[in-house]
């Protein structure tokens, strides 16, 4: 048995940890051929790999793959590509009998997204980014004396420094409000849950089960889950379908003070209103998606006390590359792995 892997750089600019993982696994099999291209190579895989007629299973990724390659490929029986092929020779392979593997989810990034949601609803409940800011060029967030050092119900007090117009303090206990409990909505419902979180979530689409294993009762209308949200967390993927799914009337229902988490895709929301309503400071947002991006640097969301912002990287982690790799390896046949 002969593996192959080929992998461009345009691959690796998406993916830098996948294609080396793929070799790590094969290697651990019995072994492969790894080619990996210059950035300026653009030749088709039939005239990278020497030999192809002997290969009998293939990952190609962004490599080319062209009518001359299916036909030197003539031992293909199993392989796997991310991009350079088109969908009439992936139909030509298949009529051939060449078995065709690819991703059936996004579920690789999932944990990544979901834990970096639950960092960025902690940190916004207890304001760290902006603390840890401000302690770099002055010690006043050092001082906990309220105003004239005397002491008023929900003011500034020892170690009590939480702003206290918006959902703070501790994520156990607080109404915790999802849409969509896919592969992020359901793992962050999870771990709110886990902490003590009152969750409940809307999804038309989920099965029964996806509310139970992720902890989150299930509303059936999107316009009760907003009525108590104290963190609303919209995390639906964004299609033609989803978008602007979270309407303007739905975020203006929102309690005033309810902190929302946007980690998906911001286009799921009216970001209008949300925007109108932040800048009003009726809402706090931790967000790692925006309806701009990047996010013009004189942004008014940009710097304020009410919002934790970073620069839409929640998913791409090593972790998510070694998912995405291993969930596409699994589906070669037992009988290939030495």
């Amino acid at each position: 048995m002969r593996s192959v892997i080929a992998v461009h750089p345009n691959f690796d600019r998406s993916w830098p940890f996948a294609a080396d993982r793929f070799r790590e696994i094969w290697e651990s099999q019995g072994g492969v051929d790894f080619y990996r291209l210059d950035p300026e190579d653009k030749r088709p895989l039939c005239r990278v790999v020497p030999d192809p007629g002997t290969v009998d299973r293939l990952v190609s990724l962004g490599v080319p793959f062209t009518p001359d390659c299916r036909e030197a490929f003539s031992g293909l029986k199993e392989a796997a590509f991310s991009g350079g092929i088109g969908a009439e020779e992936k139909e030509a392979l298949k009529a051939r009998g060449v078995r065709l593997y690819s991703h059936s989810t996004e579920g690789f990034w999932g944990e990544s997204v979901a834990e970096f949601g639950l960092a960025l609803t902690l940190c916004a409940l207890r304001r760290i980014p902006q603390t840890y800011h401000a302690m770099l060029s002055s010690h006043e967030p050092w001082d906990y004396d309220p105003p004239g050092d005397i002491g008023r119900p929900g003011t500034r007090g020892h170690q009590f420094g939480d702003d206290s117009r918006f959902t703070h303090g501790t994520l156990q206990g607080k109404r915790v409000r999802i849409v969509g409990v896919g592969n992020i909505g359901s793992r962050y419902a999870s771990f709110c849950h886990f902490m003590g979180a009152d969750v409940a979530a809307w999804d038309p689409f989920a099965c029964e089960p996806a509310f139970h294993r992720s902890g989150a009762r299930r509303v059936w209308h999107l316009d009760a889950l907003v009525e108590d949200a104290e963190i609303f967390a919209p995390m639906l993927p964004l299609t033609d379908s989803t978008r602007g799914t979270v309407t303007a009337d739905q975020i203006h229902a929102l309690p005033k003070g309810c902190l929302v988490v946007l980690v998906t895709r911001a286009g799921i929301c009216d970001m209008t209103a949300v925007r109108e309503r932040v800048l009003a400071d009726e809402l706090s947002l931790a967000a790692d998606v925006f309806d701009i991006e990047p996010l013009p640097l004189n942004d008014p969301l940009l710097g304020r006390p009410n919002v934790v912002h970073t620069p839409h990287n929640a998913g791409r982690t090593r972790d998510a590359n070694h998912s995405w790799t291993q969930m596409l390896a699994d589906q070669f046949l037992p009988g290939s792995r030495v």
